[in-house]
């Protein structure tokens, strides 16, 4: 799209949108929350990992549906398309302007979630990484910064609030998407041809697939327990695969409308203030800290400075340590809680805890980032890897405790210490912003954020990866492990199959943990409390990391500096 004003869509051009004398400058801040509320849906991904797990098998996974690390990375291609789209666009936006770029985002994240029905609806995967993943991750990076810059403007007497308003709303949207994706997925779901109970139905295990006999012949079928099949509202028993909707075809096709019409209205309300405005009666101050500067350097430039590799450290460890816990926060509640707690954590309990988390993200966001106004930002940040580190350390002592002593006290004390997690990991994104205006200046920081945000697209991957690969290994370590202990005569009758071919059942998702603690010896232990503790050591580390880079920040030097030739003036709208 050129930059010029002229074309078919000139009339949305920065020239055309800069507010008039007397605008109120408190207008702005609810477009942007609305346009992140709704690409702050990313964050109730977790959401649609169960029904993408047996898209085709419904009560439980068949043989042929996606494995929980197949769909974790559709949320990972996301966030990697958000921090390159971000880091093109982000130079773009300076020369057209938020609202352009804000309806460009409305298409792409709209028209992702469209294209991801269609591959759900085709039980395609590619189409799904492309609609959501490819298109939707772009949609989501242009607006995310499409009013970062525009509010540091607008409040330049309030930097942190600013930048905590502008992206308040990205960590809010899954308080509303969560819910609303939850209903949505109950509203379109149906349950599939239930068979009978698994004594009364006569099946057959063939490469680790399960078959039962029908009338009209040999079908796929599903072995469901209580819990399971309650969901859909059924029973324990045997269910025909491929008869049975989940309802995220359909989910995914309404969003993608909502979301579009949203985003356009709240994109049309952006305005940009003249050249030279300042808030009326304000008085810039002696900076605080040395760290703040009152010159400017350019977006090329700042790419050669320590300091954006610094910070993009910074960041990027922050939300590796974060952003992997949350793509699976409903399914780690889930497994660490729910066998030594499952009158508590029920599917209400971890559906509330996703809306828990997007509250305290979208909390600390504009907590945190206040507070930098007063603490100062590499104060701030000093904060979130010292308190950080300690919480992450935390959780495993709370997994084992629990797996021996199913007390309340350990699942509340996760509870507090992943809220806080979560609150910061929320504030760092939204304090950067004004981190970045501090050391490079005000002119460029849209561009500069945008380029920064290649951390987060680097985290996208580095934090799923982590954790689903330590959790692959724990769970083949614990799945041999229990095993062992089973009398192989209990294996076969519980799965239809010796425990010889244990590799082949695990592969076609026949044998679980939670199956083979059925069959247990009295006493074993449920190793799934324990499944995430390698991985939290590692996010510790990575904030040490952290910690060491924010200690080496420094004032970027004079010969980095740019002068901007004078503006020139714009028409108001």
């Amino acid at each position: 799209m050129a930059s010029d004003t002229g074309g078919t869509f000139g009339f949305l051009h920065k020239r055309h949108i800069v507010a008039k004398e007397g605008f109120n400058r408190w207008r702005v801040p609810p477009a942007s929350i609305a346009i992140h509320l709704c690409i702050g849906s990313v964050y109730a991904w977790s959401v649609f990992n169960p029904p993408l797990t047996r898209e085709l098998g419904v009560v439980a996974s068949a043989a042929e549906d996606w494995s929980l690390g197949s769909v974790v990375w559709i949320f990972s291609v996301a966030i990697v398309f958000l921090g390159l789209a971000a880091a093109f666009a982000g130079k773009w936006l300076e020369e057209v302007g938020p609202r352009m770029v804000g309806v460009l985002a409305a298409c792409l994240w709209g028209g992702g979630f469209v294209v991801g029905s269609f591959g759900i609806a085709s039980h395609q995967l590619w189409m799904v990484y492309l609609g959501y993943g490819v298109l939707g991750g772009c949609g989501l990076g242009l607006g995310y910064v499409s009013p970062v810059s525009t509010l540091i403007r607008w409040f330049p007497d309030r930097r942190g609030m600013a930048t905590g308003l502008a992206i308040m709303g990205f960590g809010g949207g899954a308080m509303i998407g969560a819910p609303v994706n939850g209903w949505l997925l109950n509203l379109y779901e149906r349950a599939p041809e239930f068979l009978g109970a698994q004594g009364a139905v006569a099946t057959v295990v063939e490469n680790g697939r399960v078959f039962a006999q029908t009338a009209a012949g040999q079908v796929e079928v599903v072995i469901a327990s209580a819990a399971q099949a309650a969901e859909y509202g059924g029973q324990a028993g045997v269910y025909v695969v491929g008869t049975g909707n989940t309802g995220a075809a359909q989910t995914f096709l309404t969003l993608g409308i909502v979301y579009f019409i949203v985003m356009v209205i709240a994109a049309f309300q952006y305005r940009v203030p003249a050249a030279d405005w300042k808030p009326a009666g304000w008085v810039p101050k002696p900076a605080k800290s040395g760290m703040v500067t009152q010159n400017n350097v350019h977006i090329d430039q700042a790419l050669k400075t320590p300091q954006f590799w610094l910070l993009w450290i910074m960041l990027c460890f922050n939300v590796t340590a974060g952003i992997g816990v949350i793509g699976v926060a409903k399914t780690m509640m889930g497994e660490i809680f729910g066998s030594a707690l499952p009158l508590v954590v029920t599917a209400a309990f971890t559906s509330t805890y996703v809306m828990m988390i997007s509250v305290f993200n979208m909390c600390g966001r504009f907590f945190w980032a206040s507070a930098s106004d007063y603490l100062g930002r590499q104060a701030t940040y000093m904060c979130f890897f010292v308190l950080g580190t300690a919480l992450y350390l935390s959780i495993p002592f709370f997994a084992n405790a629990v797996a021996t002593n199913p007390s309340m006290i350990y699942l509340i004390g996760f509870y507090i210490a992943t809220m806080v997690i979560f609150s910061m990991y929320g504030g760092g994104f939204a304090t950067i912003p004004a981190y970045l205006a501090d050391v490079f200046g005000t002119m460029h920081v849209g561009g500069i954020h945008g380029r920064l945000l290649t951390a987060w697209s680097t985290a996208g991957v580095l934090g799923p990866l982590a954790i689903t690969s330590l959790r692959e290994m724990s769970v083949n370590r614990a799945i041999a492990d229990l095993a062992s202990k089973i009398d192989p005569a209990a294996f076969a009758e519980r799965f239809g199959a010796p425990i010889a071919q244990l590799e082949q059942l695990v592969a076609a998702r026949t044998v679980t943990i939670s199956g083979l603690m059925e069959i247990a010896p009295a006493g074993t232990i449920d190793p799934t409390p324990s499944l995430y503790n390698t991985t939290m050591y590692c996010m510790a580390a990575l904030l040490v990391v952290g910690f060491i880079a924010n200690l080496f920040m420094r004032p970027v030097k004079e010969h980095h500096h740019h002068v901007e030739p004078q503006a020139k003036a714009m028409p108001a709208e």
